[in-house]
């Protein structure tokens, strides 16, 4: 069955203070160091990640998606917040697989459970992104080392 991660984006970066340490939880920056986090953790995984932000967008000139990426950003519009959306998605993606909501507004998650959806903290998620991003490294590491031990036999 397959899974999709709706993400409250601010709610994430809120509970995730040393992502982007030093710059405002809703700047552009830290926008940015959470989408590219996340879409590491998404090249890991495989999982579909759509993350929703409060507001009309980026500023011009500002990237917010990775091409070919399965993550995908979307801002809410004027009169509309993110949680408008992100209880939307989570009832219209039901028909395809499950769907887990990471978000600490209380009241959403208890929404979104109404509709069938999952739902994390995002004390929960960042641990889980974080252990995942740690094992890819771990694994990158070590199949580096085996393939530079595998070069090294050739040249002798």
């Amino acid at each position: 069955m397959l899974l999709r991660i709706l993400v409250d984006g601010y709610s994430l970066l809120h509970g995730w203070p040393e992502l982007a340490a030093g710059k405002p939880r809703h700047s552009a920056a830290a926008r940015e160091e959470l989408i590219r986090r996340l879409t590491q953790y998404q090249d890991a995984t495989r999982t579909p990640i759509t993350i929703f932000f409060d507001g009309t967008g980026p500023g011009i000139g500002t990237n917010t998606a990775v091409e070919g990426a399965e993550v995908e950003v979307l801002y809410s519009r004027a009169g509309r917040t993110a949680d408008d959306l992100i209880e939307r998605a989570a009832h219209r993606f039901q028909a395809y697989g499950e769907v887990l909501v990471v978000t600490d507004d209380h009241a959403e998650r208890e929404t979104v459970l109404s509709v069938g959806a999952s739902a994390s903290s995002c004390w929960n998620f960042i641990q889980t992104v974080k252990s995942t991003l740690a094992e890819l490294a771990d694994e990158l590491k070590h199949y580096n080392r085996q393939e530079r031990h595998r070069f090294q036999r050739r040249r002798k």
